[in-house]
């Protein structure tokens, strides 16, 4: 990178809660945060936000009457938006860039608003401008009031990363100094696990049993002996404040970025070495030696060839001296286009507290003597793959 780009705040809801606090609490617990909710008349695996962060969403949803007729993935990047540039302290006037992704966009909106096509024949006045995937980035503007350029984009379950990239590439062009860059997902619904099921990928673990008496987890991420797929779908929204140079503000410097599409075999699959994910990592490192790198936050969502194919690539780029690895997918599930900015902020945390998260059925044999560089990795459908390099602030 020629000019070091940090991440100077980042703002979630999610599972895992709503604040840095209560979202590194819940990473040291070996909890998942997984319940099962009926879809379609059958019990499925799902990771939703708490009572408590629905309530702000509810509230937040209420605070205007423009608001209420916003999907959840509009509100969720809104209230994690607001979060963050609160953080960072940027304020009405700053005028920055926001680039907010989502795969699926207003999921739930889209769902009711055909149901009522199909049933009367006509559709609601607002069924199109509430889910367009423009209006994620354009109400942030909106509700933050910045006049700085706003894009919104879908590139499968790499979008958030993607944004990532966009904002490095605006800011390092320097037709803008700082960018509020994610992604939100509210994939929850039933067309949507129905459409996971039909690909066979989606979680059977049938047991009623919480990880919390150390028995069962419905997502097994990062167990290559599984002999079934265990993907399961979380929401949420991840957003950070990406700015010029290193401050006293900074909580991690981007690094390296990489980016790759391998050649389309098939539809939904990459290569068994994932070849995307050798080319993006190799182009995130740049001229560093692997070694330095002591962590990797995997994709990994839960599916056997997934998971293995982006370990294999890993053993590949790394060699014989792989860094530590871990994934948050097994507490909370696949949130799409939102996953790669959770995985940031789990890298973050990690950097920040020098501590390591562990995927408690996972063997390790050691753990890293510290977190300076960590690798951050997602793909999508067709082979989309990104690699952020994060490091800390010295």
């Amino acid at each position: 990178m020629k000019e070091p780009i940090s991440i100077t705040a980042i703002g979630s809801v999610s599972p895992l809660g709503r604040t840095s606090e209560e979202t590194w609490e819940n990473y040291l617990k070996d909890d998942h945060f997984f319940s099962q909710t009926e879809f379609g008349g059958e019990m499925e695996w799902i990771a939703s936000l708490s009572s408590e962060s629905r309530q702000e969403i509810e509230l937040l949803r209420n605070s205007d009457q423009k608001y209420k007729s916003l999907d959840n993935t509009v509100l969720f990047a809104l209230y994690a938006s607001r979060e963050a540039i609160k953080k960072a302290g940027w304020k009405t006037g700053d005028d920055f860039g926001v680039n907010m992704g989502s795969s699926r966009g207003a999921t739930a909106l889209f769902e009711k608003y055909h149901q009522e096509f199909l049933e009367n024949n006509r559709t609601a006045t607002l069924s199109s401008p509430t889910t367009t995937l423009g209006n994620i980035s354009s109400w942030i503007a909106h509700d933050l009031k910045t006049k700085g350029p706003e894009i919104s984009h879908s590139i499968t379950c790499s979008t958030a990363l993607h944004s990532v990239l966009n904002g490095v590439a605006w800011i390092r062009s320097g037709m803008a100094d700082k960018f509020l860059v994610g992604g939100s997902e509210a994939p929850l619904t039933p067309f949507t696990i129905a459409q996971m099921k039909a690909l066979k990928i989606y979680s059977q673990y049938k047991t009623d049993i919480s990880s919390k008496n150390g028995e069962g987890y419905p997502n097994r991420a990062l167990d290559f002996e599984k002999e079934r797929n265990m993907m399961v779908l979380g929401e949420g929204a991840s957003v950070m404040c990406l700015e010029k140079r290193v401050s006293s503000k900074t909580l991690a410097v981007i690094e390296g970025i990489g980016y790759a599409t391998e050649p389309l075999r098939h539809n939904i699959s990459i290569s068994t070495d994932a070849e995307c994910f050798q080319s993006s990592m190799k182009m995130a490192l740049g001229e560093i030696n692997p070694e330095e790198v002591d962590a990797i936050v995997m994709h990994a969502p839960g599916t056997i060839k997934g998971d293995i194919s982006e370990y294999k690539a890993i053993e590949k780029v790394f060699c014989n001296k792989l860094p530590f690895l871990t994934t948050n997918k097994w507490k909370v599930g696949h949130t799409f286009g939102a996953s790669g900015a959770l995985s940031i902020e789990l890298a973050v945390l990690m950097i920040q507290h020098q501590h390591e998260i562990k995927v408690p059925f996972v063997t390790y044999t050691s753990s890293p003597k510290k977190l300076e560089k960590v690798l951050v990795n997602a793909v999508g459908f067709g082979g989309n793959a990104v690699s952020i390099l994060l490091s800390r602030n010295l």
